[in-house]
């Protein structure tokens, strides 16, 4: 007789799935849940929405969404860690040419 599989289901949202820790911020410009992306576990390119340049795939990057979204991806963006931590000295989307 063959083993049985059991499904187990989740009772809670779970964010995003990653085995870095998810912490919360406020800022000014509201609450966020936020998450440190080592480079080894970056596969794909992002834009940072800090300075508008390219976050190549390796970078260490830091991942922030709404607090209240609980993570969607429509509302997750990939910042520089620098970019985060200066957003609230600058103006959103600024471009740099």
């Amino acid at each position: 007789m063959g083993r049985r599989t059991r499904r187990l289901q989740r009772t809670e949202h779970v964010p995003l799935r990653s085995a870095s820790f998810t912490r919360a911020e406020s800022g000014s410009d509201g609450e966020w849940l936020v998450r440190n992306v080592p480079g080894s576990s970056s596969a794909k390119w992002y834009r940072c929405p800090g300075c508008d340049q390219e976050i190549p795939a390796g970078t260490p990057h830091v991942v922030a969404w709404p607090a209240a979204e609980f993570g969607s991806v429509e509302d997750r963006r990939h910042w520089h860690a620098p970019c985060w931590t200066a957003r609230g000295r600058r103006r959103p989307g600024g471009r740099r040419y």
